[in-house]
């Protein structure tokens, strides 16, 4: 290799990124660079709300005799649990670099939204078990006073889940903290129906099935949840930016001859890294070249951190 790769990083003055989600998306920045604790406010008040609710409803449960209620209860805590593993992954994610963590820790948002993708299965898990215990042996049920409750139960986690609606398409993280809450209104949901159904019907085992139809809707959303968070704590390029293109971007650049070794992964749930070699043989092209690649990587393909090593190739024509 010739001795002189040149290394330019475009790190720390790069702040309009638009979170890799192609050309689609532009001008639908995420202001986590310039308002770092956006969803500060809406994490502090989801918890809050929740576990107010959590209270309220194990204290009617224990009041009423109702296992019913107790178990939401249970379940409900999950949900607090859940924005505060998302909540924590994003706070720990504005830490600054260190000489140990160089990236700082932006990669515990993917942690954190993992983290909530497992949970929700954890809580599935419950849920059915408990519903397939009460196909067998419907409890007696107070139809409707189970029915007021939950309905309490879907304002609290709609509101909630509303708080984080807007982040849900750029940020995994956000959106396994808005899945936990959309997940919990269409329980809470359910259990209404099945209140009133078996309140008008006396039909016990609607209850149950309808919490599997729930559980089965939820299994479906946690798994998408779960195959791209994985696909991020295993350096998967991240969903929106497509490899072959960003390539041909890259080797459509004047005088790049042959690019290899592109890497293209995510830091956090938000942030896309590239690192490429470019073979140009009739020499290094200069800073303003790497300045102007580098704009065109943020601008296109929403990458805010990239690395290209330039190589004459006077050496290694033969193939590097």
């Amino acid at each position: 290799m010739s001795g002189f790769h040149h290394h330019h990083h475009g790190h720390s003055h790069d702040h309009g990124h638009d979170h890799g989600h192609g050309a689609g998306h532009h001008g639908h920045h995420h202001g986590h660079v310039h308002g770092p604790g956006e969803y500060d406010r809406a994490f502090a008040i989801g918890i809050a709300l929740n576990l107010l609710y959590v209270v309220a409803e194990a204290g009617f449960g224990l009041w009423n005799g109702s296992v019913a209620l107790l178990a939401d209860a249970g379940h409900n805590l999950s949900d607090v649990l859940g924005l505060a593993v998302a909540w924590g992954g994003a706070s720990l994610a504005r830490r600054p670099a260190t000489k140990r963590f160089t990236y700082g820790l932006k990669g515990s948002t993917i942690l954190a939204a993992l983290a909530n993708a497992l949970l929700l299965l954890v809580a599935l898990g419950a849920i059915v078990l408990e519903a397939v215990q009460r196909i067998g042996s419907p409890p007696p049920l107070a139809g409707l006073t189970i029915s007021a409750v939950a309905g309490a139960g879907i304002a609290v986690n709609a509101f909630t889940a509303w708080l984080f609606a807007r982040g849900r398409h750029g940020d995994v993280n956000i959106r396994g903290a808005y899945l936990h809450m959309a997940a919990d209104a269409l329980v809470s949901a359910g259990v209404v129906v099945a209140g009133v159904a078996i309140w008008a019907t006396g039909l016990g085992w609607i209850d149950p099935v309808v919490s599997l139809v729930i559980a089965a809707l939820i299994f479906w959303q946690t798994w998408g949840l779960l195959k791209e968070t994985l696909g991020m704590a295993l350096a998967g390029v991240p969903r929106g930016i497509d490899f072959d293109e960003v390539s041909a971007a890259l080797v459509a650049l004047p005088g790049v001859e042959r690019l290899h070794d592109l890497h293209i992964w995510p830091m956090s749930t938000t942030e896309p890294v590239l690192t490429a070699h470019l073979l140009m043989p009739t020499g290094h092209p200069g800073d303003a070249f790497l300045a102007k690649a580098q704009a065109m990587l943020r601008e296109r393909f929403g990458i805010g951190h990239a690395t290209l090593q330039v190589e004459t190739g006077g050496d290694c024509a033969a193939g590097c």
